[in-house]
């Protein structure tokens, strides 16, 4: 696939399973979190929108007031094409992200490394997260990392392998250290060594123009996912080195033990 718009064509056309038209969304639900990591000074305010298909969940987070709770009743019950073909591209990710987990479960994929991440409070788990994210690198120190989607732990975790941070946010400033924090994705893109992009590009829509760019550079592109795990799976080898994929329930919504998938391409890919 070349793009995201050529995965939901297949998905349509019925090409990589079951047509969904006969498949039905049970539910589609609407989440808005909030949460500040202790000595930070940052409150991170994410929506998310979630489509139950079966067995699996399909997430992706978006932007405040983009999507209001009423689509959940609009949503839930209905034929799983009508989802991926209608309605804010958030929700068309979810509804695919659901479909995709559902042909491959996450847990059931025999190319991904399960980590479990311990239990216990916000900043040990994200701390344990982002560490595993940041052990899918694998670059000289020194290298210069684009963090397309700023969290302030997993800046920590790419300075503790030896790699100089770029961070680039539409909603963060400065870091919790006083990092500048960019809004220009292609400055970061053009520079870095190694890019690191959270999943909700794929609902904002940039996540083709990371691919892209990094396809053209040849740069390894490292993606961090709740939002869309599976939509971005199907890059894995085709522009995505690397992916760590955390299926709903996200990590930040429990204290218990839970499990993400690192997943590598295949050397030489």
């Amino acid at each position: 696939m070349k793009h995201t718009d050529e995965l939901f064509a297949a998905a349509l056309g019925g090409e990589l399973g079951p047509a969904p038209s006969t498949l039905t969304a049970t539910s589609v639900f609407w989440i808005h979190h909030g949460t500040r990591l202790a000595g930070g000074d940052v409150t991170y305010l994410n929506q998310y929108v979630l489509v139950r298909l079966g067995g699996s969940f399909g997430g992706c987070a978006f932007e405040a007031g983009e999507i209001g709770p009423e689509l959940c009743r609009e949503a839930s019950g209905s034929p799983l094409d009508t989802l991926l073909r209608e309605g804010p591209r958030p929700l068309r990710i979810a509804a695919l992200d659901a479909y995709l987990a559902e042909l491959r479960p996450h847990r059931e994929a025999t190319d991904a490394e399960p980590v479990t991440l311990p239990a216990g409070p916000p900043e040990v788990r994200a701390v344990a997260r982002d560490t595993a994210i940041a052990g899918l690198l694998d670059l000289p120190a020194g290298a210069r990392v684009g963090l397309v989607g700023v969290v302030n732990p997993l800046v920590a975790a790419i300075r503790e392998r030896g790699g100089v941070p770029l961070p680039c946010d539409f909603n963060l400033r400065t870091t919790q250290w006083g990092d500048e924090v960019t809004d220009d994705m292609h400055q970061v893109l053009d520079t870095a060594d190694a890019v690191v992009a959270t999943g909700m590009t794929l609902g904002n829509g940039s996540f083709d123009t990371i691919l892209e760019r990094c396809r053209a550079r040849a740069v390894p592109l490292i993606v961090y996912a709740q939002s869309g795990s599976a939509v971005a799976r199907a890059f894995l080898g085709d522009g995505v080195t690397a992916l760590s994929a955390e299926p709903f329930p996200f990590s930040q919504f429990s204290a218990d033990p839970s499990t993400l998938y690192r997943y590598r391409a295949a050397s030489g890919s």
